[in-house]
């Protein structure tokens, strides 16, 4: 299996959108990563971040964080996202966790 590494964007056998794999390094060697649905027909919000690259362009939809166990799922590598666009990912779904 390819290691992944967060940032990276993939296409996944039977999920439609694109996935951005929001989970760090050391998690991804597991052969499981977390997940982001990258949707183009969607609208602007707190939790949708806007991203343009190379072949991908959409919202990440940050709230919809999925566990997939890429073991048992054919997919290909398409793109990655530049770290300034990951922070700014990876601030959103940590603002999901943090208590006010």
């Amino acid at each position: 299996m390819e290691h992944l590494h967060q940032g990276d964007i993939l296409k996944v056998e039977n999920i439609r959108h694109s996935v951005l794999v929001a989970s760090k390094d050391f998690f991804n060697t597991s052969g499981e990563i977390i997940g982001c649905p990258v949707i183009h027909n969607s609208k602007p919000g707190p939790l949708h971040i806007w991203i343009s690259t190379e072949n991908t362009e959409g919202y990440i939809h940050c709230e919809k964080l999925a566990l997939l166990d890429l073991s048992v799922r054919g997919y290909k590598k398409t793109d990655r996202l530049p770290i300034p666009e990951m922070m700014n990912v990876s601030d959103a779904i940590q603002s999901i966790f943090e208590y006010i």
